[in-house]
This record gives C-alpha cells, structure tokens and sequence, in this order.
C-alpha cells in the first residue's frame, strides 16, 4: 500500500522541480545592457543581476551633461509604480542608482527621466525580473 504512494510523491516532486527551473531558469539570473536615444541624450542602461529586491542600475549618458538622472521602475500589468530614485554620478557621463526595489518576478519598465541644458529627456528599457 505503501509504495504507489511514495511513487506518486517522487513523480509529483519531479515534475515540480522541472517546472520550477523552467519557470525561473536553470542558470540564474543573467547581465542586461541596453541603449536607447531620447532628444540630444544617448542612454546606456545596464543591469548586472536584475533580481527581487534592490537592484543597481549603472547608466551612460552622452550629449549634454544632465543635471539629474532618476529611475523609475513600473509594472504596468500589475498596476505597480514607483517612486523615481535619484542616480548619482559615478564617473564622467555615468551616474548609478542604488537600491531600486522591484518586489516581484515579472516584465517591468525602467523608466530613465534626464533634465538638464539638452532639456528634459526620458527613454523606457524593459528589465525582465526573474
């Protein structure tokens, strides 16, 4: 009797691992760089790891120096939008935000706002969190 039971949990355990690594990938999470052009602004979007939790987005802007760069992360499926976080320089045309929280698994949209004297700017990069 014992047995087709513990025959039915080893299937079942199988069969959710494999759709488990099929779901959220094998090999973990993987680097995404990406670039986009919005009036005078060239933007370099790059994300080592993107993840739940807090993320770092390292940005390459060329053309005129903006004056602020922020990030804003929306998941438009899910209703979800937050709050622009500020990127600091980080360079010569590089700035960085630090700790952009996505707090699920899905598509997001990574919205990157430029203001400066080539006048306000924004470029959308998807980011697929896994």
């Amino acid at each position: 009797m014992k047995r087709p039971t513990v025959l039915i949990a080893i299937v079942a355990l199988v069969v959710a691992a494999g759709a488990a690594w099929l779901l959220w990938g094998g090999s973990g999470t993987k680097p995404t760089t990406q670039q986009a052009v919005s009036g005078p602004y060239t933007v370099q979007f790059s994300a080592d790891e993107p993840r739940i939790g807090g993320n770092t987005f390292a940005l390459g802007v060329t053309g005129p120096a903006p004056d602020a760069v922020t990030v804003a992360p929306v998941m438009a499926q899910m209703g979800h939008a937050f709050a622009p976080v500020p990127a600091g320089p980080d360079g010569p045309g590089r700035f960085r935000a630090v700790d952009v929280g996505l707090p699920m698994a899905g598509q997001w949209e990574i919205t990157v706002s430029l203001r400066g004297p080539g006048g306000p700017a924004q470029v959308v990069f998807p980011l697929l969190v896994k």
